[in-house]
C-alpha cells in the first residue's frame, strides 16, 4: 500500500511483519499519523509513506528491505530484529529508526546505546536503568504499607 502523494518534502518507509489489517498494527500506524500531524506534517500534502506490511519470511523481508530503500526515502522505520536485520546491509544511507528491538547492541545493530553510529538508531523494548525504578515503584503502589 502506497500513500498517493507523488510529490512530497519528506518520504518515509515502513517495514514491518505485521498484516496490515491487523488492529494493533492499525493503532500504531494512527497513533503515528496524529502525532506527525501535530508537529505539521500531512499525508499527501508534506509527506509520503510507502508501506511494506506481513513481511514474515526471511526471503519476503529482504525483498520489501529492497523496494523500500530504492524508493530513497528520507527514512525507513522498522519494528523488530528480524525486520531490522535485512535493511542494514542493504544500505548505509538510508537512516533506519527500529522499534521493538530487545537488544540492538548485541543484535550488532548500533555500535552503542548512547553512540550508535552508522545509520541506525531506535528504541528499546525496556529501558534496562529504569527496571529498579519500575519494580520499585510498582512494587510500592501494589504492597503499600
Amino acid at each position: 500500500m502506497h500513500s498517493n502523494a507523488s510529490e512530497c518534502d519528506w518520504s518515509a518507509g515502513w517495514l514491518t511483519s505485521q498484516a496490515a489489517n491487523d488492529p494493533v498494527a492499525q493503532a500504531d500506524v494512527a497513533a503515528l499519523l496524529q502525532g506527525l500531524q501535530e508537529t505539521g506534517w500531512s499525508v499527501g500534502r508534506n509527506l509520503r509513506i510507502d508501506y511494506r506490511w506481513g513481511a514474515a519470511n526471511a526471503e519476503l523481508k529482504r525483498r520489501y528491505a529492497a523496494e523500500l530503500i530504492a524508493l530513497v526515502p528520507d527514512v525507513i522505520v522498522t519494528t523488530g530484529d528480524s525486520n531490522t536485520g535485512p535493511l542494514l546491509p542493504a544500505t548505509r544511507t538510508v537512516p533506519i529508526v527500529f522499534v521493538l528491538v530487545p537488544d540492538p547492541v548485541g543484535a550488532g545493530f548500533v555500535a552503542s546505546l548512547g553512540r550508535p553510529g552508522g545509520n541506525a538508531t531506535g528504541f528499546l523494548n525496556f529501558e534496562f536503568g529504569m527496571s529498579g525504578k519500575c519494580g520499585l515503584n510498582y512494587s510500592s503502589r501494589s504492597h503499600p504499607r
